[in-house]
């Protein structure tokens, strides 16, 4: 039974649950998988960069389609599956270890079909969501969701550290696939299975997937969003590739003062998450959007400014101050593209911005690379810094700047 709050609907604090162990076992994995690569077999730079790489690959690969068959598919069985598959992917590691034949091959094909998993559990998981708790709970939804999301990526990640420091990289990893393993169980219990009608569905793929992109492409609203979001991820992406450089290299400060930085950057994205709510009922959800952008986007031109001294502190606020903007987006943008999108298409909008996003991804390293080579690290964050501060406009110039 949908009500008004999500937290009064059984089946979203059973994904709510099942998302909070899902993203702690990611986190684990986050750290863990690169430290047994480099511990048991000495990997290079090269190697540690290509794993990272391919643990998001997928959503290039198959992002597309992916949405498509979640549209033809039970919500409740894609969610289960993937993280079955997670599991038993995950497990394969320290067994392999300890069986003296784990191999870069074998973390390769781990990492890259995990990510493929993920794509089906992220798009599932956002296409079930307005189905269980009605388009009036999304806010709330998501900005649960997205906290949960923020927090993980501040906390999770030092739990998988304290955990290979304590049990070893391959016990952390078989902990991440139990937390695989127990979010599954816990989607067992879900009830609602949401499918778009049969009706509804193409005969052909392509033809499933080329309508999912003229939703979100020829759709002023949903482009705008799109455009929003791709050049936030770009932005970030540039801004923290080249970080480590600047902060041990150049400027010569411990890895910690990094790990701290990086942290700023999680608070922000959770204090944007719980703010984004009570803005939102004030204002509208287009013009806490369309508000938030002009006021907040621009402090990531302070970030490029780190130095010793207070200048650090500056450019993290700076970056908290973004990061706060980029938590506003992700649950107010999220909830108005599934509040405009058709039950049957939800799949593939969501698909259409993951790939559009985790391109924007890709994108970013590149550029980061490229830059940092012909120019300077600094040259480098000003670019990223530039495309954080413009970021706000494709909202800001379209209808959704008026919108309740």
């Amino acid at each position: 039974m949908i009500t008004d709050s999500p937290w009064r609907t059984p089946d979203f604090r059973i994904l709510f649950t099942a998302t909070a162990l899902s993203q702690l076992a990611a986190n684990i994995g986050y750290v863990a998988i690169p430290l047994i690569a480099v511990t048991a077999l000495d990997a290079r730079p090269g190697q540690v960069g290509t794993l990272a790489a391919l643990s998001t690959i997928a959503f290039l690969l198959i992002g597309l389609p992916a949405g498509a068959w979640v549209d033809r598919m039970r919500h409740r069985r894609v969610l289960i599956l993937a993280d079955l598959a997670r599991a038993v992917l995950l497990a394969s590691i320290p067994l392999a270890w300890w069986g003296d034949v784990l191999t870069f091959g074998q973390l390769f094909a781990v990492v890259l079909l995990t990510g493929g998993a993920t794509v089906f559990f992220d798009v599932g998981s956002q296409s079930a969501l307005p189905r269980l708790v009605g388009r009036d709970g999304l806010v709330q939804a998501n900005a649960a969701v997205m906290t949960l999301i923020a927090a993980g990526n501040v906390a999770g990640r030092g739990a998988g550290g304290g955990l290979v420091q304590l049990l070893t990289a391959p016990v952390a990893v078989i902990c991440a696939a139990a937390g695989y393993l127990a979010s599954a169980l816990r989607l067992t219990a879900l009830r609602h299975t949401p499918a778009a009608p049969a009706a509804e569905r193409p005969a052909r793929l392509g033809a499933q997937i080329a309508e999912g992109l003229r939703h979100v492409l020829g759709h002023g609203e949903l482009r705008a969003l799109a455009l929003t979001a791709a050049l936030t991820n770009l932005g970030s992406q540039i801004i923290n590739t080249v970080l480590p450089i600047l902060f041990v290299g150049d400027l010569g400060l411990p890895a910690g003062a990094l790990g701290l930085f990086w942290a700023a950057g999680g608070a922000g994205l959770l204090l944007g998450a719980r703010c984004a709510r009570p803005i939102a009922e004030r204002l509208g959800h287009g013009r806490a959007l369309a508000l938030a952008g002009p006021l907040l986007a621009p402090t990531g031109l302070l970030v490029p400014l780190i130095d010793r001294g207070p200048w650090l502190w500056l450019a993290g606020a700076g970056w908290l101050l973004a990061m706060t903007k980029t938590g506003m987006d992700n649950v107010l943008g999220v909830s108005l593209r599934q509040r405009m999108t058709p039950d049957a298409l939800l799949g593939r909008m969501n698909a259409t911005f993951r790939f559009l996003l985790t391109g924007a991804l890709a994108v970013g390293a590149t550029v980061a690379g490229v830059i940092g080579e012909l120019a300077t690290v600094r040259v480098t964050l000003w670019v990223g810094g530039g495309f954080l501060a413009v970021a706000f406009l494709p909202v800001f110039l379209s209808p959704l700047r008026a919108r309740r």
